[in-house]
């Protein structure tokens, strides 16, 4: 029966391959839609672990921490640098590093910190040494640059129309371990250093230092509202920070205990400044994106909705144009079972293979999306099914064997006589 089920195939083979490849094209749109979606979710969630708290000026909790821990540009406003001042004294945290945004080399972001800052991200750095001096920077994992490269740090990026600086160039003298966060594309120099290269020295009024902050944290703006500042690249770096220190757009704390966590969001949750867990920003932005994959997965759903039936339409025409060959197998002898397995069988085959093909093609192409985003933001993003999967995939085969009864009890409603006169 097999055998007769693939030569009726091979002999139709031109519409089963049209048939098999509408079911994968539907069955991939839906495998893509859930696969990536879950790849979002979860490789965001594990960058985020590393980073307990932010702590900014008052604003949008998403966008802080999409700059703080993704590193995505953005002109943050700033708060005082007397609120790093006072983390860093507070018992309760680990310690407190800054960050500091606006430049970028290459086409990788400057992101100015602390050694404890690269400590917490790489444990072991994977080359060389963190930085000790103001002239020099580590490395994230995925920016191809050789130890002791020079690099000129840019104001903003080339795309917006930057300058680059001429008063410093740091020299590599570390690479940290990849972390499968944003830091791995990033490049790492000393806080002090990205203050002194923007102008903005110790003693400023706080007026002073939000507009000072704005030309730090606002990539491509102009020469002519730019501040330049003189940096020692030889100089040690200081890591001890006052109440006079500039101000500054996001701060990583790291609590001792998680009521600590929770005390410090509190505290810090005003006027002026603002504290978020990233992985509560995350949640919410996940329900958003939830939203959307539903209505991604209702779309396509129905365009599988239609598919089948349209294949269900032609199949029935198909089956009608058969009435001849199924008469005679009747006539024959051969049981009404056998039929109805025959002509099921044929179908269900390719509704088989459509969805085999259809869930190997959204694999693949799911792994490709999640490749070209882990290139451009260094957030790996894990592509694997999970148990959850499993009743839809059970819930496709048991529609595409109702699907396929349909035609082959079409074929019984003629009698044999009937059949072979038609």
């Amino acid at each position: 029966m097999i055998r007769f089920i693939l030569a009726d195939i091979r002999r139709f083979r031109a519409g089963a391959l049209a048939v098999v490849v509408l079911i994968a094209l539907s069955v991939a749109l839906c495998t893509v839609v859930t696969l990536q979606e879950r790849a979002v979710r979860l490789g965001s969630a594990r960058a985020a672990e590393k980073f307990d708290l932010v702590v900014g000026a008052a604003g949008s909790e998403t966008q802080l921490t999409l700059s703080a821990v993704f590193l995505q540009p953005a002109p943050l406003p700033l708060m005082p640098g007397a609120v790093l001042a006072k983390l860093a004294a507070d018992p309760r945290v680990a310690f407190a590093a800054p960050v500091g945004f606006g430049d970028s080399a290459s086409g990788f972001p400057v992101v100015g910190t602390t050694t404890t800052l690269i400590a917490s991200l790489s444990p072991q750095l994977a080359e060389g040494r963190a930085f000790a001096r103001l002239g020099e920077a580590v490395l994230g994992a995925e920016v191809p640059m050789p130890g002791g490269a020079e690099i000129k740090p840019m104001h903003g990026t080339a795309e917006t129309g930057g300058h680059t600086h001429t008063e410093l160039a740091y020299t590599v003298t570390g690479r940290m371990a990849p972390t499968g966060t944003a830091w791995d594309r990033a490049i790492l120099v000393p806080i002090r250093a990205v203050w002194q290269l923007h102008g903005m020295e110790s003693g400023h009024d706080e007026h002073d230092e939000h507009d000072h902050g704005d030309h730090a944290s606002e990539a491509g703006e102009s020469e002519a509202h730019h501040e330049h500042g003189h940096v020692d690249p030889a100089a040690p770096i200081d890591e001890r920070f006052d109440a006079d220190m500039p101000g500054l757009p996001a701060v990583l704390v790291k609590p001792k205990t998680i009521a600590d966590a929770y005390r410090l969001r509190q505290e810090y949750r005003g006027e002026t400044t603002l504290a978020v867990f990233p992985g509560e920003v995350l949640t919410r932005l996940y329900a958003t994106l939830g939203d959307m994959r539903s209505l991604l997965l209702a779309i396509a759903v129905g365009t599988q909705a239609i598919v089948v039936a349209a294949i269900l339409l032609v199949t029935i025409m198909h089956v009608g144009a058969r009435r001849r060959q199924i008469g005679a197998l009747r006539a024959l002898g051969i049981p009404k079972r056998s039929i109805v397995v025959i002509v099921w069988g044929e179908l269900f085959l390719l509704f088989a293979a459509g969805a085999a093909l259809g869930i190997s093609g959204g694999y693949a192409a799911a792994r490709v999306i999640s490749a070209l985003l882990t290139a451009r933001t260094a957030v790996r993003l894990p592509v694997e099914f999970s148990g959850a999967d499993l009743p839809l995939a059970l819930g496709i085969g048991l529609g595409a064997a109702l699907v396929s009864l349909v035609p082959a009890l079409v074929a019984l409603r003629s009698s044999p006589s009937e059949a072979l006169r038609a």
